[in-house]
């Protein structure tokens, strides 16, 4: 769940802490996992963190590929990859600048990413997303809702700002209200999420 609209130094102090961030809970997140039987082919796990996921597609046979703009994100994955036995590639760089294969991929991720940009650079990251996809990949989305209390963290997004992003070129499967599980914090255990799947058009 690394926020890119923040800079890679931000985001590698915050993985270094003793204590580990609120969103590297350390295991893939229960939505996820529920879905994960029907992850396929090639998969890009755009903002992989520590990698949980781009593991758990590996463990499942998946060619599996994570991007994080922090590098001490990735050291942690491709440790894990090694204490786990598992073959996955990762790479640290800026999803919105980072060199990606053309229709190379039938299955995203996006597990906290898409709420951390402004709306230039979401448009930015939606058409990435869309250029990397192959038509009819599918596209596993989690995000904050705006019905989450408060205002720390990144900013809330809308059912209706999900479908305005993602209106050209992908099918709406479905947007179910979701839970992200985080580490504990003084006034929260857990995140108001969206959960959304999208399909490449043709």
């Amino acid at each position: 769940m690394t926020h890119p609209n923040r800079s890679a130094h931000q985001w590698n102090e915050a993985y270094q802490q003793a204590e580990p961030p609120p969103w590297d809970i350390d295991r893939p997140q229960a939505a996820f996992v529920e879905l994960a039987s029907l992850w396929r082919g090639s998969l890009f796990d755009a903002g992989c963190g520590t990698g949980e996921h781009t593991l758990l597609a590996a463990s499942l046979g998946l060619t599996a590929y994570g991007v994080d703009l922090s590098a001490v994100a990735i050291e942690k994955a491709r440790a894990k990859a090694v204490e786990r036995g598992l073959t996955a590639e990762f790479e640290a760089g800026d999803l919105l600048a980072v060199s990606l294969p053309d229709a190379a991929y039938d299955t995203v991720l996006d597990s906290g990413v898409f709420h951390s940009f402004d709306d230039a650079d979401r448009a930015r990251y939606v058409s990435v997303l869309t250029r990397v996809a192959r038509p009819d990949a599918v596209l596993y989305l989690m995000c904050f809702s705006e019905r989450q209390p408060g205002d720390w963290g990144p900013r809330r997004v809308t059912e209706a700002e999900l479908r305005a992003s993602f209106a050209s070129g992908w099918a709406v499967e479905r947007i179910d209200p979701a839970t992200f599980e985080i580490n504990p914090l003084p006034d929260a255990d857990s995140v108001d999420a969206w959960l959304a799947v999208f399909r490449r058009e043709s």
